[in-house]
């Protein structure tokens, strides 16, 4: 499944991932800059969830 965030709609859910998620850094969030890919992986470092579930949390988000 697809679960690209454009560049400027993360500008909107950053913050809206910032409350989801409080153990992620204003920098680690920075560094995401959009990027699925990389929110994925901060999930599954931060909190321990498998690759499947941290796309579905994303995707979750974005509707």
């Amino acid at each position: 499944m697809n679960i690209d965030i454009a560049e400027g709609k993360w500008k909107q859910l950053k913050g809206e991932v910032k409350n989801r998620w409080g153990k992620l850094t204003d920098d680690e969030l920075n560094q995401v800059e959009g990027r699925s890919e990389r929110l994925v992986g901060l999930l599954q470092e931060r909190y321990g969830l498998e690759r499947e579930q941290a796309e579905k949390e994303i995707e979750f988000l974005l509707r």
